[in-house]
C-alpha cells in the first residue's frame, strides 16, 4: 500500500511539472504571488514585459553587501527606468532567518533606498521551489515572452563588487535587444534560501 501512495505522488509531481529542470528558452514557471501591499502578481500579467526575480533575505551578508554598496539599488533603479519589472521575492518560512512581515519589509525597502516594482512574499516557498531559488541573491530574468533568458548568480564573485562581471545588467541589455543572454546561467552564491 505505501508503494502505491509513493507512485502516486511521483506520478503528480511528474505531472504537475515539479521535477521539471528548468530551461533558458522555455517558459518560466508560472507564478501567482501577493506583494507587501496585499497585492496579487502573477507572471501572465507582466506579459509583453521583461521580468527580473530577485531572491533577497535582508540578514544574508551577500544580500548585505551588495545593497550596503549601492549595487542592487542601482541595477533596480536603471532596470525599471527601462521599463523591466523588478521583483524582489522573500521565501524564508515563518520562523526562519530573514522572513518579515510585510511592514517590516516595505521599511527595509524604504532604509535600503531600494527600488523594485514591487517585494513578493513567498513564506510557503512555493515560488521559490518552483524556480529553484537557492541562494540569496539568486537571479532571474524572464523575457517578453515570459521565458527564461537567464538564471544564476548577480555577478561574477563575491570577493569584490566593484571589480566583478555584472551579469544581470549584461542579460537585460542582451534581452531588451533581443538577443540572447551571454551567459545565461552562471552559479548563483550566497545563503541558502530559508525554505
Amino acid at each position: 500500500m505505501r508503494l502505491k501512495t509513493l507512485f502516486a505522488a511521483a506520478l503528480l509531481a511528474v505531472s504537475t511539472g515539479a521535477t521539471a529542470a528548468l530551461q533558458i528558452g522555455q517558459p518560466a514557471p508560472a507564478f501567482t504571488a501577493v506583494d507587501t501591499a496585499g497585492t496579487t502578481h502573477s507572471l501572465s500579467d507582466f506579459l509583453g514585459k521583461v521580468v527580473v526575480l530577485e531572491w533577497t533575505n535582508h540578514d544574508c551578508p551577500f544580500v548585505k553587501a551588495h545593497y550596503d554598496a549601492g549595487n542592487m539599488q542601482a541595477q533596480q533603479r536603471d532596470a525599471t527606468a527601462d521599463g523591466v519589472v523588478w521583483l524582489s521575492v522573500i521565501s524564508s518560512a515563518p520562523g526562519k532567518q530573514g522572513h518579515v512581515s510585510p511592514a517590516k519589509a516595505d521599511e527595509l525597502t524604504a532604509s535600503r533606498n531600494a527600488a523594485p516594482t514591487a517585494v513578493l512574499l513567498d513564506e510557503d516557498g512555493e515560488m521559490g521551489r518552483a524556480y529553484k531559488a537557492r541562494t540569496t541573491p539568486h537571479m532571474y530574468v524572464i523575457d517578453a515572452e515570459g521565458k527564461l533568458a537567464y538564471m544564476g548568480g548577480i555577478d561574477s564573485g563575491p570577493s569584490n563588487i566593484d571589480t566583478a562581471t555584472q551579469y544581470v545588467p549584461a542579460a537585460l541589455a542582451n534581452v531588451m535587444a533581443g538577443k540572447p543572454a551571454d551567459p545565461s546561467v552562471t552559479r548563483p552564491y550566497g545563503c541558502s534560501v530559508k525554505y
